[in-house]
């Protein structure tokens, strides 16, 4: 039955994702609980924008092949991440009762950015980030939202690998000239 069930989550994975917010749109206001290496936190957007752009990417469930490579790679980057000035959240809708196992794995996001849970994917359509053919679970759509509030760039595809090249090109784009 899990193998079913994992079966037919790997499948809506790969169904196509429809998105975003577009660039100058007000990025939505939201918290959520999450965790940050295994404990429990609040995330908050408007908090997290008072320390510089958020790159908030959303993924459709813990556990699976594509998400465990998507945090891996951010977890990867979270050093050039911050260097940029930016903050990483990883927002999901699936799986949520083993975010805090999660977000300490060593070789997911290894406590390095929070994950956070949207149960029933509230802030996923808020920010028009639902499966088409599944919309109680995220896309895999990523956003840097600047510290203004706004969508400054949006990210759209269901293949896990270009997500952290493609939010930290945008970063670097706005980064001011020496």
């Amino acid at each position: 039955m899990r193998r079913l069930a994992v079966f037919a989550l790997t499948l809506a994975c790969a169904l196509p994702a429809t998105a975003a917010l577009k660039p100058g749109t007000a990025a939505p206001p939201f918290s959520a609980p999450a965790y940050l290496a295994g404990q429990p936190i609040t995330f908050t957007l408007a908090d997290a924008l008072k320390q510089g752009p958020v790159v908030l990417y959303f993924f459709p469930a813990a556990f699976t092949p594509g998400c465990n490579a998507e945090a891996a790679a951010f977890s990867r980057a979270v050093d050039k991440f911050k260097a940029l000035g930016a903050s990483v959240i990883g927002i999901t809708a699936g799986n949520t009762e083993r975010l805090a196992e999660f977000s300490k794995d060593t070789e997911k996001c290894a406590g390095k950015f929070p994950v956070a849970a949207d149960e029933g994917a509230k802030i996923a359509k808020a920010y028009d980030a639902t499966m088409t053919l599944k919309p109680d679970l995220s896309s895999r759509t990523s956003y840097v939202i600047g510290r203004h509030g706004k969508v400054v760039f949006a990210f759209d595809a269901m293949n896990p690998n270009q997500h952290v090249k493609e939010t930290l090109a945008a970063l670097e784009a706005r980064k001011p000239a020496k």
